[in-house]
């Protein structure tokens, strides 16, 4: 196996677990309605939040759900699918076969590629990108601790949960403690989101790919949520808790039940204000964004094991999966090609450099919006699902991926018990 790591093919339809095929289709929805707001180029928007002043009470109503339940709960929650992802595809490797040097070495040109995917996403899409940031921090997470024992996994997941609890507790005095006039530091928000208000092709691209290795930077490693996530993702996969929630609903009962709420407590006070319903300057409103942030960790965990208990009852019933469950868990099989998807279907229609339309819409419209792009993204899955045809994208990475094609007995060797999962990598 020194020559190429293609042990084993792509997974088959019999192997795939449910519940991370489920959740990445869910929260692909949550990912188009919170990248979406980032579009209504035509309004202001504040130092620290791309949520314009809502217009209406529809405006109000979109944005509070979007940011109680949306904003910063995504993407932790398909950075833990990622981590898990990571080990459910060394696994199945190994035990087909190949070496821990030569899966090591697999996981690095996918985590590689998953850099250059986000990088040419970023030049001709969308600045908020977040390929860059996961394929950035698998690299870095992967060759720290993929191989290390359970307990430094869980240690190095509370000492970052520590840190970002601390950053919280001095960010909450801080809503109480800084003076009513003092100002934030402005111009963060325009000068990321920036490049949808550009009306030249060429400057909005240029100014993408100038913000796109600060923010994959700064969300895969400097910001703690990530790394936190995919460590954590690590010690479930070990225990195949996606793959086996039967085995594990004490589990996951407890941590839907416990971090939904807690996330959605987390974002009411910055729902409140985004609303008008709480007054805040704006050094306040930033203080408030990082308990926001921290409770997001507990929103994506929740959310997983939510849907894995919503994946044990489907199975538990026997029956076969109607249109919209295989629609949904279609649409996570292709979850990369249906994330690009959505930029190519709102960055060319919604930016100034395209056809304008996000300085048309306001908040609830726009919020429309995303959900048609999801259901589009989901209606294309299922026809593919229903032909036997794969993602383009996750076709295009694994080719790159691998070195060359494994011999026809590596590919045909079955995995053991436990060692079948999903081969691939998903924004």
């Amino acid at each position: 196996m020194s020559r190429h790591t293609a042990a084993r093919g792509p997974v088959g339809t019999g192997e795939r677990a449910l519940a991370p095929d489920l959740a990445r289709g869910f929260m692909l929805l949550f990912i188009a309605l919170a990248n979406s707001v980032w579009y209504l180029w035509a309004v202001p928007m504040s130092a620290l939040s791309a949520h314009p002043e809502p217009q209406g009470a529809l405006d109000a109503v979109a944005q509070f759900f979007t940011v109680v339940a949306v904003d910063a709960r995504s993407y932790p929650m398909f950075a833990f699918l990622f981590g898990y992802g990571m080990v459910q595809l060394a696994m199945r490797q190994e035990a087909a076969g190949a070496s821990p040097a030569d899966v090591n070495a697999l996981l690095r040109r996918r985590n590689l590629w998953l850099l250059v995917f986000g990088f040419f996403h970023a030049l001709l899409l969308w600045f908020g990108d977040v390929l860059g940031a996961y394929g950035l921090a698998g690299l870095v997470l992967a060759w720290l601790f993929l191989r290390r024992r359970d307990t430094t996994l869980l240690v190095w997941a509370g000492v970052f949960t520590g840190l970002l609890g601390l950053l919280t507790l001095f960010s909450v005095a801080g809503v109480f403690l800084l003076p009513d006039d003092q100002a934030a530091m402005a111009g963060g928000v325009d000068w990321m989101a920036g490049s949808a208000a550009e009306t030249s092709v060429l400057s909005a691209a240029l100014a993408r790919v100038l913000v796109w290795p600060v923010i994959s930077f700064s969300q895969g490693l400097l910001g703690l949520v990530v790394p936190t996530m995919i460590l954590l993702a690590f010690w479930a996969a070990r225990r195949r808790v996606l793959e086996e929630p039967g085995r594990h609903l004490p589990l996951l009962r407890w941590t839907a039940a416990l971090g939904i709420p807690a996330a959605w407590l987390g974002a009411l006070p910055g729902a409140l204000v985004q609303v008008g319903a709480w007054e805040a300057t704006e050094a306040q409103a930033a203080a408030l964004s990082v308990p926001h942030m921290f409770s997001g960790m507990f929103g994506g965990l929740g959310y997983v094991a939510l849907i894995a208990l919503v994946a044990h009852a489907i199975r538990e019933r026997g029956r076969a999966p109607g249109v919209v469950l295989t629609a949904i868990t279609a649409t996570g099989k292709r979850s990369l090609s249906s994330y690009l998807a959505q930029s190519v279907l709102c960055a060319p229609v919604l930016a100034a450099w395209g056809l304008g339309l996000g300085g048309q819409l306001t908040s609830w419209t726009m919020f429309l919006y995303a959900v048609g792009v999801w259901l589009a993204t989901v209606a294309a899955a299922y026809l593919m699902e229903r032909r036997g045809v794969r993602g383009p994208a996750e076709v295009l990475l694994r080719r790159l991926s691998y070195r060359r094609p494994a011999p026809e007995g590596a590919r045909a060797a079955a995995a053991p018990p436990g060692a079948e999962g999903q081969e691939r990598t998903t924004p």
